[in-house]
């Protein structure tokens, strides 16, 4: 709920506010972003917890799952990143956005499909 009530306010602030000064509109969708984001990755922190715990309960190897929990992170950080540029008018670097992160994405979860192709493999 606080989250919810600091992106209304913030959101609202910044509609005022774009009228008169378009910078200042984007740098307190920034700032709410970044207030937001701070709750939020406390809150993951459970998230990794359980991840841990179920890669355990399965007999995985921890190293198994960071590259999934990295694509996660990249995604996320992707997303926000070119709605941030879209928001400031910016829809090609946005784009670019999008096509960089696809690529690390992949590339982080090369190792994943490594793996994956190793294990095939082995039952072949």
């Amino acid at each position: 709920m606080k989250l919810a009530a600091i992106a209304v306010a913030a959101a609202i602030c910044a509609v005022v506010v774009r009228k008169s000064a378009a910078e200042l509109s984007f740098a307190i969708a920034l700032t709410a972003g970044a207030v937001i984001l701070s709750a939020v990755v406390t809150a993951l922190e459970g998230v990794r917890e359980l991840m841990d715990y179920l890669t355990e309960l399965a007999g995985l190897s921890p190293a198994l799952l960071a590259p999934v929990l990295k694509t996660v992170g990249i995604a996320i950080l992707t997303k926000l990143s070119a709605a941030l540029c879209k928001d400031a008018g910016e829809g090609g670097i946005a784009s670019f956005v999008e096509t960089a992160g696809t690529a690390c994405a992949l590339l982080v979860s090369l190792p994943l499909i490594r793996t994956v192709l190793d294990m095939v493999g082995e039952f072949l």
